[in-house]
């Protein structure tokens, strides 16, 4: 049996997030997303010329370096896997990504501790970019996503007060 810090108790406590907090909150990470993804691929846009230049990779003919990269799947992992690090390291750092933040939403463990790296990967897997959150208005009694079932945690609205804590030390 483990032994719950008043603040765990407190965070534990906390109401369940509506759909339309959390459709909220998407919007505005997906705004942080696509500034995210222009940066990403900016950067790879730089590696791609990077290689062409020093003979590496020879494009065909007619062909610039953006489309030789929209033509390769590890470009796409690696768009996926950039989007993949950034939900999960807030997730797991603080629970909230900049868009939660905003709409005081918080995702955490279901006694209110901070959720792990292994849960924040499962969710990044299970979430199908946000569509899973869509169980939400089936789910009247608990308010959990697809991704929230899957990797064991929930999805909290906290207070104005609460959401001015940043980091939660004492909940990891």
């Amino acid at each position: 049996m483990t032994v719950q810090s008043i603040s765990q108790q407190l965070h534990a406590s906390f109401p369940s997030a509506s759909f339309w907090r959390r459709l909220a909150a998407w919007v505005y990470d997906l705004l942080v997303a696509v500034a995210i993804i222009m940066l990403a691929s900016g950067l790879a846009l730089g590696f791609a010329a990077l290689l062409t230049t020093t003979g590496a990779v020879t494009l065909p003919e007619g062909m610039d370096h953006a489309a030789w990269l929209n033509n390769s799947p590890l470009y796409s992992l690696y768009i996926l896997g950039i989007l993949g690090l950034f939900f999960g390291w807030f997730w797991s750092r603080s629970g909230q990504t900049l868009g939660m933040r905003a709409w005081r939403l918080k995702v955490q463990q279901r006694d209110g501790s901070l959720i792990t790296k292994k849960q924040a990967f499962i969710r990044v897997l299970t979430c199908a970019f946000g569509i899973g959150n869509l169980w939400v208005l089936v789910d009247f009694k608990n308010r959990r996503a697809w991704h929230d079932y899957a990797a064991g945690t929930e999805m909290v609205t906290l207070s104005k007060e609460a959401n001015q804590l940043y980091y939660w030390k004492e909940l990891r």
